[in-house]
């Protein structure tokens, strides 16, 4: 059964192959977007990640008739009443300037005392096939740290510190991101209607 994931980002399908992996599901053959005729993609216009997440999963099964896994992900700071939240892809402007974002983000934080620092990523995922639609969400709480550390994860783990730790997302080895993480949790909410598929 193949499985299309809404995404051209390979970091994605391969966390999402092993979460899979993990929760012992197999016979899904997982596609990108890179991988089937290119189709309009409608603009992230949803005011939550939900939304987000569903109107991309949506698109991607009408086009293919394939099902449709789509995440929609950010960061949600405390001192920022939630935001860059679903803007965090593009809060320096550009859609995927990862250091611009980061960059940005902790120029806004620069006179933010340790207290206040506080924040969580979010990630809603979509499943859209024959049988219907399934939506669920992920959080993980931490604190947004005055510097960037570490060279593993992308967008924003090097300045996000989870709760509990004393590494920063991308100074963790991606099993233990698995386990922990926004996605891997929306993922794991996930599994069953995944299994459900094949």
């Amino acid at each position: 059964m193949q499985l299309l994931v809404a995404s051209r980002n390979a970091k994605k399908l391969a966390e999402l192959r092993r979460v899979l992996d993990a929760a012992g599901v197999s016979g899904l053959d997982l596609l990108s977007l890179d991988d089937v005729p290119a189709f309009d993609e409608a603009p992230e216009t949803g005011a939550t990640f939900e939304e987000n997440a569903l109107a991309k999963a949506r698109d991607a099964f009408t086009a293919t008739g394939i099902p449709a896994v789509a995440d929609d992900s950010g960061l949600a700071v405390d001192a920022l009443n939630g935001m860059p939240g679903v803007l965090s892809a593009r809060w320096a402007g550009r859609h995927g300037d990862d250091v611009a974002n980061l960059e940005l983000l902790l120029g806004q934080l620069r006179d933010v005392p340790d207290e206040r620092r506080g924040g969580a990523f979010v990630s809603a995922c979509a499943l859209v096939s024959a049988s219907g639609q399934t939506v669920v969400r992920g959080e993980w709480s931490g604190t947004i740290a005055r510097a960037p550390r570490g060279d593993g994860g992308f967008g924003y783990d090097p300045i996000f510190v989870p709760a509990g730790s004393d590494r920063s997302a991308a100074e963790l080895s991606p099993a233990e991101k698995d386990a922990a993480s926004h996605r891997g949790r929306a993922l794991a909410l996930l599994v069953p209607a995944l299994r459900a598929l094949v």
